[in-house]
């Protein structure tokens, strides 16, 4: 199993009782070395609703309990209901999930006693890995809890279900937003197999909506907020249509991804105001939605990854929240969220990811109660933020979304690109140095913008010399004649993310484990962000492509 940008994933075929039991011993090995916990302490385990996911647990349950410490079994609950139970009592936990991904794989989400393991922590638990690794492969066959497969010889059964993380969940959300606040609000949530299916309408219901439930799967069901295609967005216009057959209109449809961390959420549009032909649900994508909670939970302080959709910049801006902008992955918007506190000079901190999971780093308080900081991703409050905003502003979901920022996304990804030849593309087109994003005026200067709390300055001749070579060489692949403008910023925090006088925004970054390469764009029409994104992803002649050559057998040809 390897770290990708939020726990361990691999494929299910890959995950033996062995493997598992070795990543979470060595984790909890690695926590009790820091004083994390301590011998005996407890750990909490959970999962989603993959086949896989049962038989995983077990191991990882046994070496929970070969680790010295005691198993609390949660049950399938959402990841964010796990973490913040583990959290609030003091404990670490395990969460048996693949997320998002097919059902062929899976993975193992680890957090301290204190929040998610970051980034800092990989290399402690990797090392960690490698010592367990070696004793259990150093044991003779008939000393080893494993068979020749990897296979637990015996494998153990779970504690019996504690429903304390569950309900401890349902309160969070119940105790802080106003009983009965949803009345008239009638919501479907598309069940599918997301593992908090029942957990998120009991929570609607008894905050006043009127909650009904559709596309129930026993079979598991694959949801990337981030890619949400055209035949599932018509899957959610049947089951809006199914659900208005008696002439009761609907107001939203909501869900999550696999494991529940990530919101799906679309306004239907009452039949008399659609387009002709056209859609009567709207998909909000997450960086977008968490506009909205971040406005109505009054942040003046906020982390989001540099690959969300620039409105926020704008938006953020327009408030005066501070915005700081982050590497891709929950373990960096985490960091900056914990700099953020550590500094004091914010006192509502939140972040979120362009997948929609949003994040609370401070304590919230509410008219009825004092929500406590979540520095992990959650979909059940921007889907109640959301929903609630709207009421309170007396609109359709629509029509307040219709007040964001006119900024549209697409992102797309080429497969079979070697990490090593990613790097190399990289190399070519990031300075060296510590400067992380440039603004190119037009006149010659190049002026660093890497801190948005410092002031703007100008760099020396040899560094704007070295930034001007780099926008020259961009420049071949993203052409006038491909519709792109002067190239006026560059960010270099995580990939490479070009700005152009147009408007347009094109990214492209390297996938953290696996050989892809992705392009992200952002642009004033929703049209013209889906072609960038096919002008890069295009074979065997799109813009990523030509960059791997380019790079890799030293040719540039101009687009």
């Amino acid at each position: 199993m390897a770290f990708g940008t939020s726990g361990l994933r691999g494929l299910v075929k890959d995950i033996t009782d062995l493997e598992a039991y070795i990543n979470v011993k060595a984790a909890l090995r690695y926590l009790l070395s820091i004083g994390d916990i301590r011998a005996s302490s407890g750990v909490v385990i959970a999962g989603d609703l993959r086949p896989s996911t049962d038989r995983i647990m077990r191991a990882c349950a046994q070496a929970i309990v070969d680790s010295g410490c005691q198993v609390e079994n949660a049950g399938k609950i959402p990841t964010p209901a796990l973490i913040s139970h583990a959290i609030s009592t003091g404990r670490a936990g395990v969460m048996v999930s693949g997320s998002h991904i097919p059902f062929d794989r899976n993975g193992i989400k680890l957090n301290k006693s204190v929040g998610e393991v970051l980034k800092l922590d990989e290399p402690g638990i990797t090392r960690e890995v490698e010592r367990v690794r070696f004793e259990e492969y150093s044991r003779t066959a008939t000393g080893s809890a494993f068979d020749a497969s990897g296979m637990l010889k015996r494998s153990p059964d779970l504690p019996p279900l504690d429903r304390a993380a569950e309900e401890a969940y349902v309160r969070r959300y119940l105790q802080s937003f106003p009983c009965g606040g949803l009345s008239g609000q009638r919501v479907l949530v598309y069940q599918h197999s997301a593992v908090g299916r029942d957990i998120l309408p009991r929570i609607l219901r008894e905050l006043g909506a009127e909650v009904v439930t559709a596309g129930r799967s026993e079979t598991f069901v694959s949801i990337d907020t981030e890619n949400i295609t055209d035949e599932q967005l018509d899957r959610l216009e049947d089951l809006a249509i199914t659900a208005e057959a008696g002439g009761r209109p609907l107001h939203a449809i909501v869900s999550t991804d696999g494991d529940s961390d990530r919101p799906l959420m679309t306004a239907v549009l009452p039949a008399a105001t659609a387009h002709p032909g056209g859609r009567r649900v709207r998909f909000l994508p997450g960086d977008l939605l968490g506009i909205v909670v971040a406005e109505y939970l009054r942040a003046d302080g906020a982390a989001v990854p540099i690959s969300a959709n620039d409105a926020v910049e704008r938006r953020m801006g327009e408030r005066g929240v501070y915005l700081q902008k982050t590497k891709i992955g929950s373990p960096y918007v985490i960091f900056a969220l914990d700099e953020l506190r550590r500094a004091g000079t914010h006192a509502r901190i939140v972040g979120w990811e362009a997948n929609g999971g949003f994040l609370t780093g401070s304590d919230m308080a509410f008219a009825a109660e004092t929500m406590v900081a979540l520095p992990t991703r959650d979909s059940t409050l921007p889907i109640v933020a959301n929903l609630f905003a709207a009421v309170e502003r007396r609109m359709g979901l629509a029509a307040l979304w219709s007040r964001l920022p006119a900024r549209f996304g697409r992102a797309g990804l080429i497969d079979n690109v070697p990490v090593v030849v990613s790097q190399a593309i990289l190399a070519r087109l990031i300075p060296p140095g510590d400067t992380i994003e440039v603004e190119l005026d037009g006149v010659g200067r190049v002026i660093d913008r890497s801190r948005p709390d410092a002031m703007p300055t100008p760099l020396a001749e040899l560094a704007t010399a070295d930034w001007q070579r780099r926008k020259a060489t961009l420049t071949r692949f993203f052409t006038p004649a491909l519709g792109f403008g002067d190239i006026v910023r560059i960010n270099v925090l995580d990939g490479v993310r070009v700005y152009f006088h147009n408007g347009d925004v094109a990214h492209v970054r390297p996938s953290g484990n696996a050989p892809q390469m992705r392009i992200y764009a952002n642009s004033d029409s929703q049209a013209r962000a889906d072609q960038i994104v096919e002008l890069g992803v295009r074979e065997p002649d799109g813009i990523l492509r030509h960059l791997e050559r380019a790079f890799t057998q030293g040719t540039i040809v101009t687009l």
